[in-house]
């Protein structure tokens, strides 16, 4: 399967962008739906809420928020869902943050491409 591709969903789409899925919870700010260029928002797959505003007032605490992330995300029939999508077609994971290397969809692309669904619980 190869790796999704990631974009701020405020870049312009490209013609080999494939399935453009936003993967935040929230709307992006100033951009209307009709000049998104989305295909899907698959907001149900996204953080909690709790996790994303735990990590938006502590983005030093990169690897504590993908391992929470990766938690959140066990059992979730949206990953398995995006899985399915990943494996027949080509994928860009839209988010809306500044942050190019730490941000929710790095960490989802990360968890994509593990071989299995990230296990529920520790130890």
């Amino acid at each position: 399967m190869p790796a999704p591709r990631l974009k701020r969903v405020y870049d312009a789409a490209a013609a080999d962008d494939g399935l453009r899925l936003l993967v935040d919870r929230l709307w992006p700010r100033g951009l209307s739906k009709a000049n998104a260029h989305i295909d899907r928002w698959m907001k149900e797959i996204a953080p909690s809420n709790a996790l994303r505003k735990q990590f938006h007032a502590h983005p030093e605490h990169w690897d504590a928020f993908r391992s929470a992330y990766a938690e959140e995300l066990a059992g979730n029939p949206a990953l398995a869902e995006l899985r399915r999508l990943a494996r027949a077609q080509t994928l860009t994971l839209l988010y809306a943050a500044h942050d190019t290397e730490h941000n929710n969809a790095r960490a989802l692309a990360e968890i994509l491409k593990q071989k299995k669904a990230p296990a529920h619980g520790r130890g």
